[in-house]
């Protein structure tokens, strides 16, 4: 059997296998106590297991979005399905620090695969018009995902152990890894009307001459400050409430989680969909949707940061929060949009790559180092000042969409007016 799936079960299987891969990558966090303590392991120690999981994460995504660009997908995201699978099952059976690193790159790598494949297809199934919708559908998987990792992992440690939990959430993952198998996936740029079958397959200094995209690059680069800002955040926030604010640990952890899942899903679906219906009226309307969240959003993280009452500074962390979500859709369809359709794969793995070595990577060391040096109140100023520069870039990409447009609309009249009598 070799049929081709229809657009909507297309969209429903990548986006049920988004959300196990967020689970997989979320029970760590809900278990790292008990396993901390079965292990031995220092602070330090956890933190290099995250660590762990991003080199094998974002330094691998280049090499799978090649191969992306080049062999058959379907394959490719089996591959990436089983292996973090299997990666997140034998972290449960981990017997040290070393073999647990290990485990987690695994599941980093194959959750590369994953994610810098999946948008394509999603890419090639829907037209121009309905993309944007799909793609925001599509991650939505993420704030779900991480919300059920969190509580099936801590709901099974609490019963069983943290070994069992691992085992549980990573088990699904080798039997969905076969669910596209059967199925024909769409051509590469099969929604504007396929790519020349005798075009030659990319390479790699194809990949690198993406990083000379103007569009391409304005996207990315306003990513990842957007992402050392987001990165800063999810490490901090629930800090910061209980340093500025004598939030107790348990409930600052509860209240950042429900943020992070309420924007999350809300902040994705409204950003989405609106960023569609403003695209239809405006050729910029994606660059503007991004420029927009992210304006918005800083003078809600400085007020976060600054007020001294606890409930005026945690409504605007949850507003700034809910802000910056917006953006999920319209930034991964731009990243899409703006190179050629035989290199959808490789701009979504160039993308993750750069926006984690240069946001997320550094974000919660620098907070930490300026923290240091005066407190934890002032050091996270700078995370809304890293908005700033994103915001810039998207809209300076933006008001350069905007003047392409005119000047596009300018050329038409000029060659549909008639010509002057001799």
């Amino acid at each position: 059997m070799n049929r081709k799936l229809s657009p909507f079960w297309t969209l429903f299987i990548l986006t049920g296998l988004n959300l196990f891969n967020y689970l997989d990558r979320f029970v760590l966090s809900a278990v790292l106590t008990p396993l901390q303590k079965e292990l031995g392991l220092t602070d330090g120690q956890a933190g290099t297991i995250g660590t762990a999981f991003m080199l094998g994460y974002f330094v691998t995504s280049p090499f799978f979005g090649l191969l992306g660009d080049r062999l058959e997908r379907k394959w490719l995201i089996a591959l990436g399905i089983f292996i973090w699978s299997l990666g997140t099952m034998l972290t449960g059976f981990a017997g040290g620090f070393v073999a647990l690193l290990w485990y987690r790159v695994m599941v980093g790598v194959g959750e590369a695969s994953y994610a810098t494949i999946s948008p394509s297809l999603i890419s090639d199934t829907f037209g121009a018009d309905r993309r944007n919708n799909a793609l925001t559908i599509f991650y939505v998987a993420i704030p779900v995902g991480a919300a059920l990792g969190n509580i099936m992992g801590g709901e099974i440690a609490a019963y069983s152990s943290w070994r069992t939990a691992f085992v549980w959430a990573g088990a699904p993952g080798l039997a969905l890894a076969l669910v596209l198998l059967p199925f024909r996936e769409p051509e590469r740029g099969q929604a504007e009307g396929g790519i020349d079958p005798h075009a030659a397959k990319p390479t790699a200094r194809d990949v690198l001459k993406l990083l000379i995209i103007p569009d391409y690059l304005l996207v990315v680069l306003g990513y990842a400050a957007y992402t050392f800002a987001m990165g800063g955040f999810a490490h901090w926030a629930p800090t910061f409430l209980q340093r500025a604010h004598g939030v107790p640990v348990d409930k600052a952890g509860q209240f950042f989680g429900t943020v992070l899942v309420v924007s999350g899903l809300v902040g994705t679906m409204a950003g989405g969909f609106a960023a569609t219906a403003w695209q239809r009226r405006n050729r910029a309307g994606y660059a503007l949707t991004l420029a927009f969240s992210v304006f918005a959003a800083v003078p809600a993280a400085f007020m976060a940061f600054l007020f001294q009452a606890r409930l005026p500074a945690m409504s605007c962390l949850a507003a700034a929060m809910f802000l910056l979500f917006l953006s999920t859709g319209p930034v991964n369809t731009l990243i899409l949009e703006t190179v050629p359709l035989n290199l959808r794969a490789s701009a979504m793995a160039v993308s993750i790559f750069m926006i984690h070595l240069f946001g997320e990577l550094w974000s919660p060391k620098i907070v930490g180092q300026l923290s240091d040096a005066s407190n934890l109140q002032q050091a996270v100023l700078i995370l809304p000042c890293a908005l700033v520069i994103g915001g810039a870039l998207w809209l300076a990409l933006a008001l350069k969409t905007m003047l392409r447009a005119r000047a596009t609309r300018m050329q038409g009249r000029e060659l549909s007016a008639p010509s002057a009598a001799p």
